[in-house]
């Protein structure tokens, strides 16, 4: 058990902080700081020793220069022994026992400016350098590296009388260099951003267990802050797979959040039903009837607010999670009801433009398919051009078949998904799945559109598509074959278009 009988205190957030004044006040600890939180711990009624007078040198070249002196630094690094103690009295340097520091916030700045003055100045200099030296001493010192530790360590002092177990102090230096790391790994991403040297460096602050990952043996953890994009309501807590589908139904709603009300439901991270209508419940009705089996237990997401009538239509089935930008006060009071049911509020349509996943003994990284309608060029590749109504199926069909697992072929008409084949090893199979599903609910393909997620190598899915009735097709091309598609399409008097683009998803 060590005694505190010094601390150094240099925090940004100084909220949490008068409950640990107030304790060393009690247990008449010397209190070294300097600036704003030397202002905030006086105005508590705390005397402070000025780390100028400790240093004999002002704060200088506009603050960046404060702390960083042997006066400071070697009464937290010295060893509580007789070489070490015995240095400090020849250089007249005094033991700080306790280090309680909260960066400036250098996140928070470079998500609310672009002004590279702001953001260089919030890179913290002295406050990381006392976090390291501080906890590299933990046996004889102790860290409070985050306002975030504030409460722990106020647990900590109220326990053992304003001393700490060297358990305690070497969990908050274990918090030390999580926070150190963090922040590094921040600084280093903004400087990052624009080099051609590729590198992979991730730093998430909150973690929050799952019950457990996609199987129940399988332990599960998802590192985010949630609250940043949703507001969540019901008892029940997201899982692994609740996670992963919602976050696959954020992409794929991304694609339509400015369009006309569109709705979709997703099983398995694949869409098996989308509609765009005029009102929510015609596009809620449209969506379920792409594919009402899978809706059962499925994610379901709609672009716009859910009213009273689409709520109560909703609340007919069985799902697990609801994602809207909004919901009326009648309609929530109604969904809320099923408490093992999710509603989540989406306040930020967040994407990475980076996608990573695990693999072998390594990670593979790439930039996220972030192609959209607009900005691709259809370009009309037969004899015959879709027409106008055509053309804004094909469109939304793109959309689509973007965000199901390849080999995909999508089946649309009036703005609406008829059938889909997915995750299949041929695209021959993907189509003939399309139609069978369509068709089994009962979906007349005559004069719907086609979407693959990438070229054609024979003309094998247009001679099953024409016979089907399916009038035009969309696909990125570049195929050596691509004629005898086109030729295929010509024949049939269907009409094809590129698009340059091609949509994998595996």
């Amino acid at each position: 058990m060590k005694k505190i009988k010094s601390a150094l205190i240099s925090v940004f957030h100084k909220d949490g902080l008068e409950p640990i004044i107030a304790a060393f006040k009690e247990n008449n600890v010397t209190i070294y700081s300097t600036g704003g939180t030397q202002a905030f711990i006086e105005a508590l009624g705390a005397s402070v020793e000025r780390v100028e007078d400790l240093t004999t040198y002002p704060s200088i070249l506009d603050g960046r220069v404060k702390t960083l002196h042997p006066k400071v630094f070697g009464g937290i690094l010295a060893r509580r022994e007789e070489d070490h103690l015995g240095q400090l009295d020849q250089y007249d340097i005094p033991e700080i026992d306790c280090v309680i520091v909260d960066l400036y916030p250098f996140e928070e700045t470079v998500k609310s400016t672009n002004e590279e003055t702001k953001i260089i100045e919030k890179i913290d200099i002295g406050g990381i350098s006392l976090i390291r030296a501080a906890a590299k001493n933990y046996k004889d010192v102790v860290v409070v590296p985050s306002m975030d530790d504030y409460a722990y360590f106020l647990d900590c002092l109220n326990e053992n009388e304003c001393s700490t177990t060297r358990d305690e102090r070497k969990e908050l230096a274990r918090r030390a260099f999580r926070v150190s790391s963090n922040y590094d790994t921040a600084i280093f991403n903004y400087f990052d951003e624009d080099s051609e040297e590729e590198n992979f460096k991730v730093s998430i602050h909150h973690s929050e267990t799952l019950r457990y990952g996609e199987n129940p043996h399988q332990k599960g953890i998802y590192f985010g802050e949630l609250n940043e994009m949703f507001e969540k309501s019901g008892e029940k807590a997201l899982s692994f797979n609740n996670l992963v589908d919602v976050d696959a139904a954020v992409n794929l709603m991304s694609e339509f959040k400015d369009d006309r009300p569109t709705f979709a439901v997703l099983k398995h991270t694949n869409p098996c039903g989308v509609a765009t209508r005029d009102t929510v419940l015609e596009a809620w009705k449209a969506a379920l009837a792409g594919d009402p089996v899978s809706a059962f237990g499925g994610i379901l997401i709609s672009n716009s607010e859910i009213d009273l009538a689409t709520a109560e239509e909703i609340n007919k089935i069985f799902y697990e999670v609801l994602i809207a930008p909004g919901f009326s006060d009648d309609a929530y009071a109604l969904l809320s009801k099923k408490k093992k049911r999710i509603l989540l509020t989406i306040n930020n349509w967040y994407t990475h433009r980076k996608s990573f996943k695990s693999l072998l003994n390594g990670v593979i990284m790439q930039d996220t398919d972030l192609k959209k309608a607009e900005d691709l060029t259809f370009e009309t590749k037969t004899e015959k051009a879709p027409s106008e109504e055509q053309m804004e199926d094909l469109i939304f069909a793109n959309k689509c078949v973007k965000h199901l697992k390849s080999n995909t072929i999508v089946l649309a008409k009036g703005g609406q998904l008829l059938g889909m084949g997915c995750g299949q090893t041929s695209r021959v199979d993907a189509c003939r799945q399309a139609i069978h599903k369509a068709e089994n609910f009962g979906f007349d393909l005559k004069g719907s559109v086609m979407a693959s997620d990438a070229f054609f190598p024979f003309p094998d899915c247009v001679e099953i598509a024409g016979e089907a009735g399916i009038a035009a097709v969309v696909q990125p091309g570049g195929s050596i074959k691509d004629q005898l598609s086109i030729d295929e399409c010509n024949r049939r008097g269907m009409a094809m278009v590129f698009t340059g683009v091609r949509h994998f998803k595996h």
